[in-house]
């Protein structure tokens, strides 16, 4: 058995950052434990490519959630990243750290220097952002962000045109002073590949003496002497293996993993894991409940002109823009899915904006078997625009299924559970009809696609939005921090609550979900969570 510092179990968004920042002096000796293996591989680089990894599960975790009432009984796909660098290596890589308000609450429900003031050093410092430095944005940090203005299809700004005169205002900077509007987004890549939380923090960090990197090494088991977490047990190549920690253990394996590995370790609801033959060594019964994730739907169009389908469908168009990737690394395959979106409020009656738009200028109506046909569109000239709902009030759960570690818990969503959520959707599909209904993109429709001119009552409009939505991929919140053990699974140190030598440091601990994606924002929880460590680590 070997002894380490630290145990920083996941090498994702947040774990990355964790184990750059623990290692940076030198001082502490760190071991990572990372269940999938290399992030060198082609598609993850490829910006476009991770439409590639959406099933792959050389680097995706590939869980089915439990048939959902809310959507309409479906079993939804969440593809986690399985791989150096987490999800931040198979995401969409948009970046938005999410509203000021979002953090200010977190601080105000009783978790001091969570809230925005305290954290944008934090955000400024991860950033090295291509818009250049301002009192909100950082530059020369780990992360490069791409502004993508001048690069997006000619359709996107056709996008930006019709929510101006939907009402919306024009925004350069969703991480400026306001995210409402409609505008391009900034993401993460640098010279046309993937900025990942890998390539960013943990490589650089691999490249010290003190610093330890096990891939393909299944964390099974956190272990305790009393109540003091001393070390992991994990397998590899089929051998179980046992390490040392000799100051923390810190599980920064997401908002699934971390759950069940605490579950595993006896430690959450006793009566879920009595049943399993799990002695609980702290019963909590918040370890995996309190889910949020954002859920969305895509409108889709049949357009007048060319559209990205026409150059990334036949054999010869994904030659060209594979040979101007190889060439220059620019064109579509260097970007995201995403060029264009924004946040409106679906009601006046919201004081922030509650929905997040997304501007796709392809579409995929007709998806091959297995595959997320991103480099397969539609035989037809197509584009969508998507939403997601920013903070809705649906709660789900991760729960443990079986006590055998490779068993993928169980994971029920609950989406649309609430009068709440199923009002801000309907008025939201409605605004892209709207939308789609202003002169600067109605005069290239040819027909609206999905869901079809013949939805149109509330009653059908519902029940589309619940058969085709699903998640947008930002669970958060099953070890959610707060001041009381009653009600949270960590204190604002990110300290598990009832437990010596043990911490949270992932999107896990969000006490509620923020308005857009979760990356950034997961980043920024490693950053300051390695502060917190250090801190005590004196």
């Amino acid at each position: 058995m070997q002894t380490f510092d630290f145990i920083v179990v996941g090498s994702g968004s947040a774990g990355s950052v964790v184990a750059e920042r623990l290692s940076a002096s030198g001082r502490f000796s760190v071991l990572v434990l990372e269940a999938g293996g290399t992030d060198r591989r082609f598609f993850v680089q490829m910006p476009l490519g991770y439409g590639k990894t959406f099933f792959d599960p050389q680097v995706n975790w590939n869980y089915a959630a439990e048939a959902d009432p809310g959507l309409a009984g479906n079993k939804d796909h969440w593809p986690r990243g399985k791989i150096l660098g987490g999800s931040s290596s198979i995401n969409a890589m948009v970046w938005i750290r999410g509203a000021p308000e979002d953090f200010d609450a977190w601080r105000d429900a009783g978790n001091p220097g969570w809230g925005f003031d305290d954290l944008l050093p934090a955000f400024k410092a991860i950033e090295d952002n291509q818009a250049g430095s301002t009192g909100l944005r950082g530059t020369g940090g780990p992360i490069h962000v791409t502004d993508n203005r001048k690069n997006v299809h000619p359709l996107t700004h056709r996008f930006l045109a019709a929510g101006q005169q939907a009402g919306l205002a024009l925004n350069h900077d969703f991480n400026g002073p306001s995210q409402e509007g409609v505008g391009v987004y900034q993401i993460t890549t640098r010279d046309g590949r993937r900025m990942s939380a890998a390539r960013g923090f943990l490589r650089p960090a691999m490249k010290r003496a003190n610093v330890r990197v096990e891939t393909n090494a299944l964390a099974t088991k956190v272990l305790f002497e009393g109540t003091r977490a001393v070390g992991v047990e994990y397998l590899q190549n089929g051998a179980k293996n046992t390490a040392r920690a000799g100051r923390e253990v810190i599980l920064s394996s997401g908002s699934v993993n971390t759950p069940q590995l605490l579950q595993l370790s006896g430690i959450g609801p006793a009566s879920v894991l009595g049943e399993l033959g799990i002695s609980a060594l702290h019963d909590n019964c918040h370890v995996g409940r309190n889910l949020q994730d954002h859920q969305g739907v895509n409108y889709t169009w049949k357009a007048k002109v060319p559209t990205l389908n026409q150059l990334l469908r036949p054999w010869w168009g994904k030659m060209l823009a594979g040979m101007q990737y190889l060439a220059l690394r620019t064109g579509p395959l260097s970007m995201s899915m995403n060029q264009g979106g924004g946040f409106f409020r679906s009601s006046p009656t919201h004081a922030l904006p509650n929905m997040q738009l997304y501007f796709q200028v392809f579409s995929t109506v007709l998806p091959k078997a297995g595959e997320r046909p991103i480099l397969s569109p539609d035989p037809f000239p197509g584009f969508s625009i998507g939403l997601s709902n920013c903070r809705p009030s649906s709660r789900g759960e991760i729960m443990i299924r079986s006590a055998e570690p490779t068993v993928h818990p169980r994971i029920t969503v609950n989406a649309y559970a609430t009068d709440a959520d199923v009002a801000e959707m309907l008025d939201a599909v409605k605004f892209l009809r709207k939308l789609a209904a202003m002169p600067a993109i109605a005069e290239i429709i040819a027909d609206e696609v999905l869901p079809g001119p013949s939805i149109t009552s509330d009653a059908d409009l519902i029940q589309d939005f619940r058969k085709r939505s699903g998640t947008v991929y930002h669970p958060v919140s099953t070890c959610r921090m707060g001041p009381d053990p009653k009600t949270s699974v960590v204190d604002p140190r990110l300290r598990v609550h009832g437990l010596a030598g043990l911490r949270v440091i992932d999107a896990s601990i969000f006490p509620d979900n923020i308005t857009g994606n979760t990356n950034a924002a997961t980043i920024m929880t490693g950053w300051k969570g390695a502060e917190l460590v250090l801190e005590d680590a004196g």
